[in-house]
């Protein structure tokens, strides 16, 4: 091919941004287009991490530079299945590269869960984190709520239902949050998870990370540190994992201290029940479980109710199918054989590859990213004499294509405006930034020079 290739990457998170990184440092001669539905580029980096998390969020830092290389171009506010189709994108772009992530709560399938009171961990999330499409109130009335899940996720829900208002206006939260979140009534929130202590799926840092607050006490009963052979081989075998226990084993033999609100850490109880009355959530019945032997549990019939007023399940997130792409329904994910999207017969699809989250389902750090990206990029790049050309592979048609249809997309430049902007929001604070919910405010500021 006498020209670059031309590469369309479909979400700008850490995923589609560590593929583009892939494909310029593979040596191959490549012109990268990136696409986003937000105004805004980063993905769960932005709408998906605890505003509290400084470090994680300092990966933006290394997606910047990815951005800032020649030959990569960003258009935000531009939504695949709706302002385009896949024959569309391909008429401009000889392979095209879904990393759209996974935003949905995974469903959770026991009685009273739909009640009102009871809440997806997604939602909830995306309300912190300032996502233009989520309502801008958060109803925090419960005085105790139980967080289901023993991840991180779960982690951020819960020490974010925990911290007061004050301690998270360092943030880059914007305004209606910390408005919510002073009016927050909850002074103790219990974390449940089916299994033990060794098979939580916390991080050492994210979990230590809860006692760090003056006004959180972290609280774990003594009665769930429990280990049975399968547990302690994983012990022995993850310095995590080991990490995790000996930090959970420390809190259940302290005493509780003075801190004024609670931060319950639960093991073995499984989820059975959310309980209401005229309507809403009263209650949280679960059910004792214990190690079989293998560090998996079974049920032993014990039940115990918990006086809650709200549930949040993090049992996991949930890819969304996207139009004219194979899709599994039962997995959240995109069928495909090292990245390259496959059809109902298991057939790759000529030009389609997928990378993240939709690719293989939302586990690992985002750090996990980079080799699944590798992975996607080393197929493409492979098919590459054998793909079919764009039909306009000129950089300048996708560009009035787009114009003609009259979306108001964003550049990298308007993001770099858009930053500019919040931080300057944030000034005269001490604030780094707060960040812009409105869509129609964050294209405002992306335009201004």
């Amino acid at each position: 091919m006498s020209r670059p290739l031309r590469i369309a990457v479909v979400g700008a998170g850490p995923a589609g941004i560590y593929t583009v990184d892939a494909l310029v440092k593979s040596g191959a001669e490549v012109s990268v287009d990136l696409f986003e539905r937000m105004p805004a580029p980063f993905g769960l980096i932005r709408y998906g991490v605890a505003p509290d998390h400084p470090r994680i969020k300092g990966i933006v830092d290394a997606l910047h530079r990815v951005l800032d290389k020649p030959g990569v171009r960003l258009f935000g506010n531009v939504d695949f299945g709706t302002d385009f189709k896949l024959e569309e994108l391909r008429h401009f772009y000889d392979a095209v590269v879904f990393s759209t992530g996974a935003t949905a709560d995974r469903p959770l399938e026991i009685p009273g869960i739909d009640l009102e009171g009871s809440y997806g961990a997604a939602d909830f999330v995306s309300w912190y984190d300032g996502h233009p499409d989520h309502p801008r109130d958060w109803p925090l009335t419960a005085r105790s709520v139980a967080v289901l899940g023993a991840g991180n996720v779960a982690l951020d829900v819960a020490r974010v239902l925990a911290k007061s208002a004050e301690e998270m206006l360092v943030t880059e939260i914007p305004d209606n949050v910390h408005a919510g979140l002073l009016a927050n009534a909850a002074t103790d929130v219990h974390v449940f998870g089916r299994r033990g202590p060794a098979q939580a799926k916390f991080t050492p840092m994210e979990l230590r990370e809860l006692d760090h607050s003056p006004t959180i006490e972290v609280v774990v009963d003594p009665e769930d540190i429990e280990f049975d052979q399968g547990s302690l081989d994983a012990i022995r075998g993850s310095k995590q994992v080991d990490m995790v226990v000996k930090t959970l084993q420390d809190w259940a033999i302290r005493d509780v201290g003075p801190r004024p609100r609670k931060l319950h850490l639960h093991f073995f109880h499984a989820p059975a029940e959310v309980l209401g009355a005229d309507g809403k959530v009263t209650g949280l019945r679960t059910e004792r479980t214990e190690l079989t032997g293998d560090g998996t549990v079974r049920g032993t019939g014990v039940f115990h109710d918990w006086d809650v007023q709200a549930v949040y399940r993090a049992v996991g997130y949930l890819s969304t199918h996207l139009a004219d792409v194979p899709f599994d329904h039962v997995t959240g994910t995109v069928p495909h054989s090292a990245g390259r999207v496959l059809d109902m017969d298991e057939h790759p699809v000529p030009g389609a590859y997928v990378a993240g989250w939709i690719k293989r389902g939302p586990i690992g750090l985002i750090g996990h990213t980079k080799g699944c990206s590798s992975e996607t990029v080393a197929s493409l790049l492979a098919d590459a004499p054998t793909l079919r050309p764009a039909a306009q592979p000129d950089p300048r048609a996708v560009v009035a294509f787009l114009n003609e249809r009259d979306i108001d997309f964003t550049t990298w430049q308007g993001w770099k405006n858009l930053d500019a902007y919040e931080r300057a929001l944030g000034l005269p604070h001490g604030r780094e930034r707060i960040k812009v919910v409105e869509r129609s405010e964050m294209l405002r500021a992306s335009r201004q020079s």
